[in-house]
């Protein structure tokens, strides 16, 4: 027996024959072997590696869809004093290539030690959460690395 195949994402479904719940690493990929959370298994196969959003369905080559579920993650959320402060701060995350979600009043980035001494160290308000992450992509289109050599 083949195992069904998806090689197309849409936002257009509504009753889902499954999920699939990852992490933001898990998320971004091409070509894999992949278990719904009910046990329904497939081939991803996609022309280009991408990262799959929270809300995305996986189309299944019988017309079928998985929803794509994003998985809670241990995160930092960034505060500045003001909008000028954590401008400052999106900088220092961005020139330390760090994968971050960007909002109006903070930013979420991976939990790690020396970069929240380092924002704490700048002024930054920082704080544990649990939550699906969704970093901005890239300017090359990606979101994981930068996509240019130094």
């Amino acid at each position: 027996m083949t195992l069904p195949t998806c090689a197309a994402v849409t936002r257009d479904f509504s009753a889902p024959a499954g999920r699939i719940t990852l992490d933001e690493a898990a998320r971004h990929r091409r070509r894999m072997l992949m278990i719904s959370d009910e046990g329904i298994r497939f081939m991803l196969d996609l022309p280009r590696a991408q990262l799959l959003r929270h809300g995305d369905g996986l189309v299944l080559d019988d017309g079928s869809v998985i929803a794509v579920i994003a998985a809670p993650e241990e995160l930092y959320a960034v505060r500045g004093a003001d909008a000028r402060h954590l401008l400052a701060l999106a900088w220092q995350i961005g020139n330390r290539h760090l994968a971050a979600e960007l909002h109006g009043d903070h930013i979420i980035i991976r939990r790690d030690t020396v970069i929240r001494a380092m924002l704490e160290g700048l002024g930054a308000t920082v704080a544990e959460v649990s939550a699906p992450f969704d970093p901005q992509g890239g300017a090359y289109g990606d979101a994981h690395g930068h996509g240019h050599g130094h």
